[in-house]
């Protein structure tokens, strides 16, 4: 979403308002990304894509973690251009019940064994849901809270929607940690339980309905920013925003997407990634020397 060229304005919603609905907003969207990271490590190759292979179905869990990444781009598009026509709050709340809706229903899907191939499928429906709604999530959280920023703080406001997905990420993991934990292996406390293989790691995505619950009650109590408001009364209202960002800020764009897909590889090798590995019994023996 383009920031308005609007005059200051003294901004229309609390500090706290406006710190909640970025940070705690983004918390929760974030939460329901990562959920689904945990579960395509722990569970989804084995109740989704059943395999004799285990990396084959490792590899088949990760390709539809993997189409989120290319529904993101076009849910950045089109909540961008929402954003830019419909106002900041409303594309925060569709987003956010957009993706708490597709984490909830990942919670009651069957499984492979319930309705064969179309468990899979329905799974990547949810996982591409999940990533278009991300995609509006971020840059619009961060917009509101610059925008209603007090005059020389926008930057420091602009930090809290950046701290929402390592406390979400850090939720996910932990509920997954005490689950596994409260649902533990009769041999092995670091494998997963036939109790948490059933039922247990349902938990964390249908608990999303409480936290998206309370993101939009945050949200809703958001008023439109000045900024916004005045831009809408004096016509400035671009009618294909994302024309006019390529056709003025096209070498940000690029520089920006490429900036952002080299930190996207490195986050997501160090965690997704480094979780298989270590909960992946290793039979690698010392060289003999």
């Amino acid at each position: 979403m383009s920031a308005t060229s609007a005059k200051e304005a003294k901004p229309l919603n609390s500090p706290g308002r406006v710190i909640a609905a970025s940070l705690v907003g983004t918390t929760i969207e974030f939460y329901d990304f990562y959920v689904y990271a945990t579960a395509a490590v722990l569970v989804f190759p084995k109740l989704f894509f059943p395999s004799e292979n285990s990396t084959t179905a490792l590899l088949a869990s990760f390709a539809v973690f993997g189409a989120a990444m290319v529904a993101r781009p076009v849910g950045a598009v089109f909540y961008g251009h929402m954003g830019d026509k419909r106002g900041r709050k409303t594309t925060l709340v569709a987003s956010l019940m957009t993706m708490g809706i597709a984490t909830f229903l990942i919670g009651f899907l069957p499984t492979f064994d319930q309705i064969g191939i179309l468990a899979p499928v329905l799974l990547l429906a949810l996982r591409l849901t999940q990533g278009f709604a991300i995609g509006g999530e971020w840059s619009g959280a961060a917009l509101v809270a610059t925008e209603n920023a007090p005059e020389g703080k926008r930057g420091w406001y602009g930090t809290f929607p950046q701290l929402g997905a390592p406390i979400g990420f850090i939720i996910a993991n932990g509920l997954f940690l005490i689950i596994n934990w409260a649902l533990p292996h009769p041999d092995d406390p670091l494998m997963t339980s036939d109790a948490f293989l059933g039922w247990g790691w349902r938990i964390p995505f249908i608990f999303s309905a409480v936290m998206v619950i309370i993101g939009l009650w945050v949200r809703l109590k958001l008023t439109e920013s000045a900024a916004f408001k005045q831009a809408e009364k004096q016509g400035k209202i671009s009618k294909l925003p994302l024309g006019e960002t390529l056709r003025h800020h096209f070498r940000e764009v690029v520089l920006g997407t490429f900036i952002m897909l080299a930190t996207y590889v490195l986050f997501y090798l160090t965690t997704t990634f480094a979780l298989t590995y270590g909960t992946t019994a290793q039979d690698a023996k010392p060289p003999d020397f």
